[in-house]
């Protein structure tokens, strides 16, 4: 198939990219920056923004299939961006899809459009979209996935139906982390991390290879008669909630860092992510703050998902372990490449 991918220069966008080609199909990308080495691969860019409906309508012509994982992504800033991004351009990418006559469209989600600042032990696709956002980023892909998931069945000029699915991988780790991983490491070596709450919560994660082959699995089933997973979102994850510090000391150690030994309680992160908002919104300050309430919340909290329905309705399975998804960071963060991102 010739498959479009939105956010093909991204971290998760170039592992579905690299494994569409492994498997011979064709790949346009639609982003905003220069990918050369994407070209050198094979892959047809489409220079433009979501925002701009005539770039979009381009990147949509002729495929037969799209991945939609390009958007804002982060906990601060301006609602305008955020919105532009993931709804507005979400919406045209629809549009897109309806006027041009594309019959599937997978959309990249977030649990984070479930979380409500609580607790979240083995939560399945039946959980509803809080009432009170803690950031502008879930709650702009909960809307996005909203209408993702509202157009599914919506007739195309041909006669067929438009069909669409929502995934939502979390914590999505592995070789190339410019955001998560580097992070991390960064802020441990500039001694600003912190353990926040008692140091017990799980979390689910996610090995990136295995998030990039569930979009195709998922694609692939939205081709099929009847398909189930028309019009559903699911949880996507190792299948094996980890203690969230020891996970993030386990990468540490792979750049020899020593383990979190400084910590927080959850109620004064949370105390200092609100004072450190307000302070950012006064001064119209669009950097991120050192903590939010929604980053306090996610460290201290339980995050681990029923991955069932993605097992059931489209065979996911997380092929690869995450000790080998580890072991491939570590020989990452070795590499040249991986050293100089770390530092």
């Amino acid at each position: 198939m010739l498959a479009l991918v939105t956010g093909p220069g991204g971290f998760l966008g170039r592992y579905i990219v690299e494994q569409l080609l492994a498997r011979g199909d064709s790949v346009r990308g639609l982003a905003r920056g220069d990918y050369p080495e994407l070209a050198a691969a094979g892959v047809e860019m489409i220079s433009g923004d979501l925002a701009d409906r005539d770039a979009v309508d381009r990147a949509v012509t002729g495929v037969d299939c799209v991945f939609h994982v390009a958007g804002k992504v982060g906990v601060w800033g301006r609602w305008f961006d955020y919105f532009r991004s993931n709804v507005h351009g979400t919406l045209n990418l629809l549009g897109a899809c309806q006027d041009r006559g594309v019959d599937r469209l997978v959309f990249t989600s977030s649990p984070s459009v479930t979380f409500d600042g609580r607790h979240q032990k083995n939560v399945d696709e039946s959980a509803p979209y809080p009432t009170k956002w803690l950031a502008h980023y879930p709650h702009s892909k909960a809307i996005a996935e909203n209408f993702v998931l509202s157009v599914n069945g919506q007739p195309l000029a041909d006669g067929r139906e438009l069909r669409t699915c929502a995934l939502r991988p979390h914590l999505v780790w592995g070789p190339r982390d410019h955001h998560l991983t580097a992070r991390l490491i960064e802020r441990a070596r500039s001694g600003q991390l912190r353990r926040v709450g008692d140091g017990h919560n799980l979390v689910d994660t996610i090995y990136v290879e295995n998030a990039a082959e569930a979009h195709l699995l998922a694609a692939d089933a939205l081709a099929e008669p009847d398909s189930p997973v028309a019009g559903n979102a699911y949880f996507l994850s190792q299948g094996d909630p980890v203690n969230c510090w020891q996970w993030i000391d386990d990468i540490l150690a792979l750049v020899d860092l020593p383990p979190v030994d400084r910590a927080i309680s959850a109620r004064k992160a949370v105390a200092a992510g609100l004072t450190l908002e307000r302070w950012h919104w006064l001064t119209r300050n669009w950097n991120e703050p050192r903590m939010t309430r929604f980053v306090a919340r996610s460290l201290s909290t339980h995050h681990y998902f029923n991955i069932e329905a993605a097992k059931r309705d489209f065979g996911y399975l997380p092929r690869v372990s995450t000790e080998a998804g580890m072991q491939r960071l570590g020989e990452w963060l070795d590499s040249d490449r991986g050293l100089r991102v770390a530092d």
